[in-house]
This record gives C-alpha cells, sequence and structure tokens, in this order.
C-alpha cells in the first residue's frame, strides 16, 4: 500500500474528526450540555490519533543511517500500536468517565434535534473519511485478494486502521440515533399515557 495514499486517508480522518469535534462543542455552547463537551473532547482525542498517525508516518519515511541501515519502516508498526492504545485506553476511559458521571448526576435533554443535528453531521463527515478509507484500501489490496488476506499481507497499517476506527465510529453513530429515537418514541408514550 502506497504511502502518499496512505497520508491522503490519516488527512481525510483528521479533518473528519475535527469536523465532528467542532459540531460537538458547537453544540455544547448552544445547550450548554456537559454530555455534549465531553463528546467533543472524545472527538478531540481520536484528532489527536490521527495527528499521532502522521507523526509515525514521518519517522518510518526517514532514510537510512548508521544505526538503522535497513531504514526507519518499522517505526510505522511502533505508532499504529500506539493509535490503537490510545483508541482504546483513552476512548474507553472518556466513555466510562463520561458515563458514570452522567448516571451520577443526569441531566434533561433540552432538545432532541440538535442532538440529530449532531448525529447527522457526525455521519456525514464520518462517512466521507470513510469512503476515502474504502476506497484507498480496495485500490490497494487489489481485485483477486480478499479482505482479510490483505490486512495480513499488508505492511501499510494506517489505510486499515481508519477504516476500522471510521467503521466503528459509523456504528456507534447508528447506535446512537437509534437510542435516541426510542427515547423519544418511550417519551412519546408516556407523555400521552399522563394526558
Amino acid at each position: 500500500m502506497s504511502s502518499g495514499s496512505s497520508r491522503f486517508v490519516v488527512w481525510a480522518a483528521l479533518a473528519g474528526n475535527v469536523l465532528v469535534a467542532l459540531t460537538k462543542f458547537g453544540a455544547a455552547a448552544f445547550t450548554g450540555s456537559s454530555a455534549m463537551l465531553s463528546e467533543g473532547v472524545h472527538s478531540l482525542v481520536d484528532s489527536g490519533n490521527e495527528v499521532v498517525m502522521l507523526y509515525g508516518m514521518r519517522r518510518a519515511a526517514r532514510p537510512p543511517d548508521e544505526r538503522h541501515p535497513l531504514g526507519h519502516g518499522r517505526e510505522l508498526y511502533f505508532w499504529s500500536f500506539i493509535v490503537a492504545i490510545l483508541i482504546f485506553a483513552v476512548g474507553a476511559g472518556v466513555s466510562l468517565f463520561d458515563g458514570i458521571m452522567h448516571v451520577r448526576r443526569p441531566e434533561p435533554v433540552s432538545s432532541f434535534v440538535v442532538n440529530y443535528v449532531v448525529i447527522g453531521l457526525a455521519l456525514l463527515f464520518e462517512s466521507g473519511s470513510w469512503w476515502v478509507a474504502v476506497k484507498a484500501f480496495r485500490r490497494a489490496k487489489g481485485a483477486d485478494v480478499g479482505y482479510v488476506t490483505a490486512v495480513r499481507r499488508s505492511k501499510d497499517p494506517p489505510i486499515f486502521m481508519v477504516l476500522v476506527e471510521d467503521t466503528a465510529a459509523l456504528l456507534g453513530l447508528v447506535i446512537a440515533g437509534l437510542i435516541a429515537s426510542m427515547l423519544i418514541a418511550i417519551l412519546s408514550v408516556n407523555d400521552l399515557a399522563l394526558q
């Protein structure tokens, strides 16, 4: 897989995550929601993952020297590992902290419309980044190789890391949209029952 397309995929993911973070921070400023603020921080952490990946790609591209006569290409695997740890550890930590804080001090929802706007814009931005990664991955893997085999054979992990991260983000957004819709339905039924 070519590093030029990998770099483009990571830049696209960074742009998508920054746009999602700005959307969430804007919604937090508009509604005063601490949950949306912590979601903005979570998206900012995702953006940091892409910055770390770009840094690793830059370090891996350095030419050979006396201490590294075969080059620095393996550093890409190290930085990819660091990003994977950050995705799971920091992402899970922020989500766990956010969940505990909102169970302890729940806030009433002031506007479901804002939530749907955030989910819709996040779906748009993440879908754009995901599509860039899918196209690059399909082009790099070739027609005669399956997806799993392509991941195993790849010597350039950024494309499939972005693809997996964006796929998980898209699934999370769909689940969030479904949960928000179920909550609206439950609240509507409760309102009808109280009348």
